[in-house]
């Protein structure tokens, strides 16, 4: 557990889909600027995680707090305002605009003690090939692009706390390593990140600490370290 005060604090969450329950008491932090990262297999409950927390589920118990707000039940407008980004799983890009349409469509200005403002230009700047693409429409892209877009687009909200759900299923190991790269990047400016991705040798040398969720709570957390000193006796919950 980090020394520095909680930026996310979820507790005994339950959440489910009709009479399926899906999250069984999830519980964790995340303080500003940390790395932390949600590993299990599929179907153990990081996606529904996610949605509770964006505002996209309503829990059926526990409290989700953000910056010592209590967001439990806040429409997922206003969790966006407070300065909490998604990088949806699928990018769900708008596909008849511009890359720079999209990019402008969710822009706003900073809430609170955001790390970094964020800007057309930076944006380019960390994703160059958007900007050669900048007139393109969404339909043109290809999945690494779309996906480089994704997360523009989620940081020109300015947000305080980035998640991205399956950072990079499907891409090629070259645009898989641009956005590790620029995941990087992002955490060196004191951006606080949550990350989903099946790609754990990649996230070992970024991620201050790893959640493994199995059957909708959390079975271990711990650092890279701790992770690479028991990973054999960790095996069985992530699949390898």
């Amino acid at each position: 557990m980090s020394a520095r005060p909680p930026l996310l604090e979820i507790h005994d969450l339950h959440a489910g889909y009709g009479q399926s329950h899906v999250l069984h008491g999830m519980s964790l932090q995340a303080a500003q600027g940390e790395f932390i990262t949600l590993l299990g297999r599929n179907g153990m409950g990081k996606s529904t995680t996610i949605k509770c927390l964006m505002g996209l589920m309503r829990p059926r118990a526990g409290t989700i707090r953000f910056d010592g707000r209590d967001i439990t039940t806040s429409p997922s407008h206003q969790i966006a305002r407070l300065g909490l980004g998604l990088v949806p799983e699928g990018r769900q890009i708008f596909p008849n605009l511009s890359v720079e349409e999209n990019l402008l469509a969710t822009a706003r200005k900073p809430a609170g003690a955001t790390p970094a403002s964020w800007t057309l230009e930076k944006v380019y700047a960390l994703f160059p090939r958007l900007q050669e693409r900048r007139n393109n429409p969404g339909t043109r892209l290809s999945g690494g692009e779309q996906q480089m877009l994704a997360i523009g687009r989620a940081l020109m909200t300015n947000p305080r706390l980035l998640i991205l759900d399956e950072a990079t299923e499907g891409l090629a190991p070259l645009v898989r390593r641009d956005i590790w790269n620029a995941l990087e990047q992002l955490k060196r400016t004191g951006l606080t990140l949550l990350c989903i991705d099946k790609n754990l040798s990649a996230m070992l040398p970024l991620a201050d600490r790893h959640y493994i969720v199995e059957k909708g709570r959390v079975a271990w957390e711990g650092s890279s370290a701790d992770y690479l000193a028991q990973r054999e006796a960790l095996k069985s919950y992530l699949g390898i």
